[in-house]
C-alpha cells in the first residue's frame, strides 16, 4: 500500500494533475502528469463505476496501488500524478496492467525530460 503521504486525497491537488498536467493514454488506463512545489510525489487513483461495480472498482484500485508502490521513485519531486482506470481495466491481467502503466509513466518522463532540458 502506498504511505499516507504519498496518495493525493484533496480534489484541488486531482483537478491541478488533471486539468493543468500531461497526459498519456492506453486501453485500460489513463495517466495524468503535473509538478506541483518541492514536496514527495503524490499520487491519486480514479475509478468510475464504468470499470464495475463496487467489488471489481476496489480490485482495480488496490492492484494499482500496489503497482505504483513499486514505481513511487521514479516520480520527481513535487509529482502529482492521477491513474485513471478505464473500464478494460476490470478484466485486465496484472501484468498487462504494470506493462501499461510503465509505458504511460515512461511516456509522461520522458516528454518531462525534454521540455526541462534532460533536469529532473
Amino acid at each position: 500500500m502506498l504511505s499516507r503521504h504519498s496518495r493525493m486525497r484533496r480534489g484541488e491537488e486531482f483537478e491541478a494533475a488533471v486539468r493543468r498536467g500531461r497526459r498519456a493514454g492506453r486501453p485500460t488506463l489513463v495517466v495524468h502528469f503535473a509538478t506541483s512545489g518541492e514536496e514527495s510525489p503524490r499520487v491519486g487513483f480514479v475509478v468510475s463505476k464504468a470499470v464495475g461495480g463496487a467489488v471489481t472498482r476496489n480490485k482495480v484500485k488496490r492492484r494499482l496501488r500496489h503497482l505504483m508502490r513499486d514505481r513511487l521513485d521514479r516520480l520527481p519531486r513535487g509529482s502529482l500524478l492521477v491513474v485513471r482506470a478505464n473500464p478494460p481495466a476490470a478484466s485486465a491481467r496484472f501484468e498487462l496492467l504494470a506493462a501499461e502503466l510503465d509505458s504511460a509513466l515512461e511516456r509522461l518522463l520522458r516528454r518531462r525530460e525534454s521540455s526541462t532540458g534532460g533536469q529532473k
